[in-house]
């Protein structure tokens, strides 16, 4: 490398030979595009269609062969038939990509429009994705250390039937001791925030529901500095109390904690990776089973296109949140005691589940929720996502419920169960549809 540095009013030389040689071989070979061939297939009354194949010299994409199919027929155009000029220029939006088309084979019938143009920008994201999960699944990475861990890995197949309905996975993030959980209907897998397992007045009611359902300890987001000793003094006392399946757990650190438990060895527990492992590609999900994880929540930030190729792999049980006020923000403080303390009478009234909103200047209201056990607010959407499961090959469609009764929990989830979603203004399909031109 050459130039000069200024220091004061001094000027000195820089020279390196062996940089200069360095920095030229890396913009030379580094962030290259890896080349792809592709022949896309849009005729009369078939669906949509494109073949990726390999057009480089990369080892990883050698056998490389991906065929994706878009429900979406071609229809006839009225005015101006779609060219091969046009899906050559769609196609070829790559550049956010670590591919590129080197050659572009087009099968078109004449006079042929797509509904949407779109659907090709659909159809080159899907292609690629599926050709990054392709190459994802070549590379093996050999864990550092042999981590025992007490927890129990899914070793089964995890596809999922065509047409099989998927099982109820329910959050509460209120108990109310005042509702009778018995009512409930259909639901298989239910989620209990750590924080009910603390308070002795809930173990009645836990009592019961672990004997009812498949249960599961919801772990916190934010750990504290007192969450060590909140974690070992009642998880451990709650899987020798209760009927604990397994834990649902928001960050890598609790994997640790879990397998340092002092249980029967004859006890294994199905862990859940929650939405907060932000699971977005195959290569973090090979990561998790690696980990002893046995299902993963899809992220909710994610569209349509990233969340089916998840749902696509056979890796892990895959769970899709499909009701709930998506948590937008944990506070590390309580916004009614306006500190990191909790006051006498703000203690109170979060145990009697009084509900709090922040309001916009929209006047839209956004449902908080205290912890008074470790002293963080949760602020939920002022709206509720809610998605129709249909379209997505889970194992899991999970219902996170905060103010709803038992009669409204069982609308939902027959609602859920239908394959439907909910309708109306204060509902969203949250990243669903979003547009990633």
């Amino acid at each position: 490398m050459k130039g000069n540095i200024n220091l004061g009013d001094k000027i000195y030389k820089l020279s390196s030979k062996s940089a200069f040689l360095s920095a030229r071989k890396s913009y030379k070979q580094e962030n290259r595009k890896i080349l792809l061939n592709c022949k896309v297939v849009i005729k009369k009354g078939i669906p949509l269609s494109i073949v990726v194949k390999n057009a480089s010299n990369v080892k990883l994409y050698k056998n490389l062969n991906v065929n994706c199919q878009l429900d979406c027929i071609p229809i006839e155009a009225k005015n101006k038939p779609l060219d091969k000029q046009t899906i050559i220029k769609q196609l070829s939006k790559t550049a956010s990509t670590p591919y590129e088309f080197k050659k572009i084979d087009i099968d078109l019938d004449s006079n042929l429009f797509l509904p949407k143009l779109s659907m090709l920008n659909e159809l080159r994201r899907t292609a690629l994705e599926n050709v990054e999960n392709y190459a994802s699944t070549k590379i093996y990475r050999k864990p550092k250390a042999n981590l025992n861990y007490h927890l129990k890995t899914n070793q089964s197949t995890n596809s999922v039937a065509k047409n099989t309905s998927p099982k109820i996975s329910l959050l509460l993030n209120i108990l109310n001791t005042d509702f009778d959980y018995s009512k409930l209907d259909a639901v298989h897998n239910l989620y209990i925030p750590l924080k009910y397992f603390v308070d002795k007045k809930y173990k009645h009611i836990l009592k019961d529901l672990t004997q009812r359902f498949n249960t599961y300890i919801y772990l916190p987001t934010i750990k504290k500095i007192n969450y060590r000793n909140l974690f070992y003094n009642n998880v451990e006392n709650s899987i020798h109390k209760y009927q604990i399946r397994g834990f649902v757990i928001s960050n890598i650190g609790n994997i640790q904690l879990l397998n340092s438990l002092s249980y029967d060895a004859n006890k294994s527990f199905k862990i859940v990776a929650n939405y907060t492992f932000n699971v977005f590609n195959i290569q973090t999900v090979l990561e998790l089973k690696k980990l002893g994880i046995s299902r993963f929540t899809i992220s909710p930030e994610l569209d349509k296109t990233g969340m089916l190729s998840l749902c696509n792999s056979n890796y892990l049980e895959k769970e899709l949140i499909v009701y709930s006020r998506i948590p937008l923000l944990n506070m590390n403080y309580c916004l009614l005691g306006k500190t990191d303390n909790c006051y006498p009478e703000c203690k109170q009234l979060c145990q009697n589940n009084h509900t709090y909103y922040l309001k916009d200047r929209l006047n839209m209201n956004f449902r908080i929720l205290p912890d008074n056990i470790q002293t963080v607010t949760t602020v939920f959407n002022s709206k509720i996502t809610s998605l129709s499961p249909k379209d997505f090959p889970i194992h899991c469609a999970r219902i996170d419920i905060l103010d709803e009764d038992i009669s409204q929990i069982n609308q939902i989830i027959q609602t859920v169960k239908e394959g439907n979603r909910l309708e109306g203004k204060e509902y969203t399909n949250g990243n669903l549809n979003r547009n990633n031109l």
